[in-house]
């Protein structure tokens, strides 16, 4: 259950959303290494792209936010800190830390631009002498989910505001020769409907992974879904009591990986192998070998290991390479060819993901709980 400022809102839970798998781990990647570049869900309407989203951030960690900061500085990084933060910083002062919830922040299609980047009031700055700035869309975002639904329909001029932010992690805003700038770090997430509309090729290749949501075609868990989601709404607080801990449980596996993540190593064989790979699968964009091999360290951090195996490497890059296979942005993939996965047994270490990266195991929204199949990560 969500709290901020008192308001009380109830999500389906992450850990009971039925298949899935493809993408519940693509959006696992992003939480733990943002930088990953976000995660791109297309399919048809009706399959959970938005539950998915909105129970992501029950299952994300608390971060520490400077108190009274509209841009939810990091106060421990002078990286990730807006001018005023970062001037208090230098001076010495002591910054004071709270810790609150990320969340999700919706980005309308009808949002203008001075709701997205913020407004400088000019007249001030010159009667007055101040930076008079009213934070936009950005910096409601940073260090926060932004999630935009029906991305595709996004306004041309918006995406590339959208695109240079997320790219640099700074939003720039100049009127009149005054200039505000401020950290805009955000996981983004969008979900599209291809019937309705192709991509930007620009925009899609910035998406750092992409899943194809589809409905399950298993009757068996089309009625489990039916079932969940009759629980859920006949009463949603009993419901979410009943994967409660299933959600600390993946909370605290997300926390660990992200303070993980910068350990895991990835062996040059497999480096060798990843680059001859995209080289023969003719992509140019060097965006898809960096992408890969932060993903395939996410999957590790996530599972507690320090190394990148072949099937990490395997996984990332069914999450990583197919769109960008694509001549045209709804263009089937070609050619895509990769390493077989590696048997159960001959796994060893921490509980291994449940991938459910094929066949009927691309399940369609519901909850997810009952046999080990359906959940995220095995709970030792």
């Amino acid at each position: 259950m969500r709290q901020d400022g008192g308001e009380r809102r109830l999500f389906f839970p992450f850990t009971a959303v039925v298949g899935q798998e493809r993408a519940k781990l693509a959006l696992l990647c992003v939480a733990v290494d943002p930088t990953i570049g976000g995660v791109l869900l297309s399919g048809d309407k009706g399959t959970g792209k938005s539950t998915l989203v909105r129970a992501l951030a029950q299952v994300l960690p608390e971060i520490e936010v400077v108190e009274g900061c509209p841009f939810n500085c990091n106060p421990r990084n002078p990286l990730e800190m807006c001018d005023s933060c970062y001037r208090a910083y230098a001076e010495g002062r002591e910054l004071k830390a709270v810790k609150r919830r990320m969340r999700v922040v919706d980005m309308p299609l009808s949002i203008t631009v001075d709701r997205l980047v913020g407004t400088i009031d000019v007249r001030r700055v010159l009667t007055e002498g101040v930076r008079a700035f009213q934070p936009g869309l950005l910096a409601e975002a940073n260090r926060n989910i932004l999630y935009i639904d029906e991305v595709n329909l996004l306004d041309d001029y918006i995406a590339d505001l959208l695109l240079d932010a997320a790219a640099t992690g700074w939003n720039i805003v100049e009127r009149e020769g005054v200039s505000v700038r401020h950290p805009a770090r955000f996981i983004l997430v969008g979900s599209m409907n291809p019937e309705e509309g192709e991509l930007r090729p620009q925009l899609l290749d910035r998406f750092g992974l992409y899943v194809r949501v589809e409905a399950s075609q298993d009757p068996e868990e089309r009625v489990e879904i039916v079932r969940r989601v009759e629980e859920f709404h006949r009463d949603p607080l009993a419901f979410y009591k009943k994967y409660e801990r299933r959600e600390a449980e993946l909370r605290e596996r997300v926390r660990r990986a992200r303070e993980l993540v910068n350990l895991v190593e990835v062996d040059d064989d497999l480096l060798k192998t990843l680059a001859e790979t995209v080289v023969k699968m003719g992509i140019r964009t060097h965006r898809a070998e960096i992408v890969t091999v932060k993903a395939a360290k996410a999957i590790a951090a996530l599972e507690g290991r320090t190394r990148v195996t072949e099937d990490d490497l395997r996984r990332a890059m069914e999450l990583a390479i197919p769109h960008r296979l694509r001549r045209k942005p709804l263009e089937p993939p070609r050619g895509l060819s990769l390493p077989p996965p590696a048997e159960e047994g001959e796994r060893g270490g921490a509980p291994q993901a449940q991938r459910g990266m094929g066949g009927a195991q691309g399940g369609a929204q519901g909850p997810s709980g009952g046999g080990p199949r359906e959940e995220v990560f095995k709970v030792a």
